[in-house]
C-alpha cells in the first residue's frame, strides 16, 4: 500500500518512524511519502518536508508565519492529489492536519489519526471535524478513549509509543558516556530546553541561572536535531556542556533534569529521571492560552496522566531562579526524589505496556 504520513514535530518524527517500521513488518509492499524528520527518513521512502520548516510556537509566532503555513497547506494538498495514497496517516499537529484530513476525505482517501490532538485541553469543538473526516482515531493516553466516547466517536487506545522506543534501548555505561562526550566526573543535571529556536533561547537562560547554586554538578544541554551545533556555542563553558541527538543517553546518565513542557516531560519520566517541568511563553500567547484551555489542572503529560502533581511545574512568573533552585534541590537529595520515582512506576503501568506501534499498524491495515 501507499502511505502518506504527516508529522510536524520532533516527537511526531519519533513515533512516525516506529509506526513505519511496524507497517513494513506487516506490509512487504509498503511505500512511504511523508512530512517528518531524520528518524522517519531512516525508515525509507520520500521525505517531502522536514518538520524544522513547519514548527511555529505560540499564537504570535503563528500569525507572523501565516503566509508560510498557508503555502505549506496548499503544497501538501497538491502533493497528496498528485500521489494518490491509499491511506493518509496524521500524527498529532492538529492545526495543519485537520485541514488536510478534510481535503483527503473529499478525495476518497482513507484518513487515520495516530496520536490524537489534545482536544480535551482546548478546541473541543474540533471533535466534529474528526467525526466527519477521520475514519479511525488512535489514542495514546488512557483518558482519551473516554473523552472521545463522550462525544460519540469510537477510538482505539493503543498504548503509548514512547514505551516502544524506550524498551529498545541498550544498557549504558555512564563513565563511557562522559568520556566520549568530553564531560567531567561530576554528576549530571540535564537541560532539555525544547526544539524550537525562540523557545530554546528563552528557556536556556532561565535554566542556566541556577549554576552558581550547584557547583558540585555539571550541566549538559540536550541539543535539538532541528538546530545547528553553532546555535548552542554561546551557552557552553567549562561546566556547561552540549550533546546533540543523544537525549535518551544523556537522561539515563543524569541525576535530575530541567525540562521544557512537552513530550520530553513524559520521556524523562519513563527513563526514571526526576525532573522539574518549565514553561514560559510570551505574555500575550500565555494570556490567550489561559482563556482557551479549560478544565486542565496541569501542563505536563506526567501529571495529566496521573491526575495529580507528581512532578513540579513552574509556569510563567513562577519560573525563576529561586524556585528552580528550591525544586531542583528537592529532587536531587530529599524524600521528594523517592516519591517521584515510586510514582513513575505507577505511570508506566497506566500507559498500558509496549506494542503501541504494532497495534496502530494493525488498525491501519484493517482500514
Amino acid at each position: 500500500m501507499k502511505y502518506y504520513i504527516i508529522a510536524g514535530e520532533a516527537s511526531g518524527d519519533l513515533h512516525g518512524s516506529n509506526l513505519m517500521k511496524a507497517l513494513k513488518q506487516k506490509d512487504s509492499n509498503a511505500e512511504f511519502r511523508f512530512w517528518g524528520g531524520d528518524l522517519m527518513q531512516a525508515q525509507g521512502g520520500t521525505l517531502v518536508k522536514h518538520y524544522r520548516d513547519l514548527a511555529f510556537m505560540g499564537f504570535i509566532e503563528v500569525v507572523m508565519n501565516l503566509k508560510t503555513i498557508l503555502n505549506n497547506i496548499k503544497f501538501c494538498k497538491e502533493d497528496i492529489k498528485n500521489n494518490k495514497p491509499d491511506v493518509l496517516i496524521l500524527v498529532d499537529y492538529p492545526g495543519f492536519n485537520l485541514r488536510i484530513a478534510k481535503f483527503a476525505k473529499e478525495l476518497g482517501i482513507k484518513v487515520v489519526y495516530y496520536i490524537s490532538p489534545q482536544l480535551w485541553a482546548w478546541k473541543e469543538g474540533r471533535v466534529e471535524i474528526i467525526k466527519k473526516y477521520v475514519d479511525e482515531m488512535m489514542v495514546i493516553l488512557p483518558f482519551e478513549e473516554d473523552f472521545y466516547k463522550k462525544h460519540g466517536v469510537h477510538s482505539h487506545f493503543v498504548g503509548h509509543p514512547l514505551l516502544d522506543a524506550i524498551s529498545t534501548l541498550q544498557d549504558i555505561n555512564v563513565e563511557n558516556f562522559k568520556s566520549e562526550n568530553g564531560l567531567n566526573e561530576k554528576e549530571i543535571i540535564a537541560l532539555l530546553p525544547g526544539s524550537r529556536k525562540q523557545e530554546v533561547e528563552k528557556m536556556l537562560e532561565l535554566m542556566l541561572s541556577v549554576r552558581p547554586y550547584f557547583k558540585d554538578y555539571q550541566f549538559v544541554i540536550a541539543g535539538a536535531p532541528s538546530l545547528p551545533k553553532e546555535f548552542y556555542e554561546k551557552y557552553v563553558d567549562e561546566n556547561v556542556h552540549f550533546v546533540s541527538n543523544k537525549t535518551y543517553d544523556l537522561l539515563r546518565c543524569s541525576k535530575a533534569a530541567l525540562v521544557t513542557s512537552g513530550t520530553a516531560t513524559l520521556e524523562t519520566a519513563l527513563l526514571n529521571i526526576p525532573e522539574v517541568v518549565c514553561y514560559r511563553g510570551s505574555k500575550i500567547s500565555y494570556a490567550i492560552a489561559k482563556r482557551l484551555v479549560k478544565n486542565i489542572k496541569y501542563i505536563s503529560l506526567v501529571n495529566l496522566i496521573m491526575d495529580r502533581e507528581v512532578v513540579k511545574e513552574l509556569i510563567q512568573d513562577e519560573l525563576n531562579t529561586n524556585n528552580l533552585v528550591e525544586e531542583l534541590n528537592k529532587i536531587l537529595e530529599s524524600e521528594k526524589r523517592t516519591e517521584v520515582l515510586k510514582d513513575y512506576e505507577l505511570l508506566r503501568h497506566k500507559l498500558g505496556g509496549k506494542g503501541a506501534s504494532e497495534k496502530a499498524a494493525e488498525v491501519i491495515l484493517k482500514v
